[in-house]
């Protein structure tokens, strides 16, 4: 398996855009952090959540291409659990339904980030350190807000043990890990 400094600069090869890059910094923050509580590999979790985008620039973000198209990317790279993962994220492209817990998670952990950084720039102050984790649980049951987050690939966590209120809070504090990095 690749490490997290070859891992980095792939990313940094492959996407360009700043806010697109946080958004994977955050997805890996929230992947260790459901690993460790699942007792997973938290090293291969974290960078599934790091490069389960690497290949949205190359495809425009193609609901059709978006996710297989990493295969190209990252195949020898990674493991065959992880690279899965990271293709069954786009479950569009692949006509499939995710069914292992990895592709759960991953679903669920990187599109909770999206939630919770929308939450945050609600806030006065627009730090995530003042959002609380039962905000991010309350604008869930709001689809105005936020619309365009998937809700059901965030409930996807409930398939694999984690009830939405738990998603919330150790994804919220596991961003906060990394405010700096985020900007929020």
């Amino acid at each position: 398996m690749i490490s997290r400094e070859e891992a980095i600069q792939l990313l940094e090869e492959n996407i360009q855009a700043k806010n697109m890059r946080k958004h994977c910094y955050a997805s890996e923050a929230v992947l260790r952090a459901m690993a460790k509580r699942l007792g997973q590999n938290v090293d291969e979790w974290g960078l599934a959540g790091l490069l389960h985008d690497i290949d949205v620039e190359i495809t425009n973000g193609d609901p059709l291409r978006h996710g297989p198209y990493s295969e190209k990317i990252l195949a020898g790279k990674v493991s065959v659990e992880m690279l899965d993962a990271i293709v069954m994220h786009n479950e569009l492209a692949t006509g499939k339904e995710r069914t292992t817990e990895f592709q759960h998670a991953l679903a669920a952990g990187e599109t909770i980030t999206g939630l919770i950084t929308a939450v945050t720039l609600v806030y006065p102050d627009k730090k995530i350190a003042s959002v609380k984790p039962k905000s991010v649980s309350k604008r869930m049951k709001q689809k105005a807000f936020a619309a365009s987050v998937k809700r059901e690939n965030i409930l996807e966590c409930e398939k694999i043990g984690i009830p939405l209120p738990e998603l919330a809070e150790l994804s919220v504090n596991a961003m906060r890990e990394i405010s700096d990095v985020l900007g929020l």
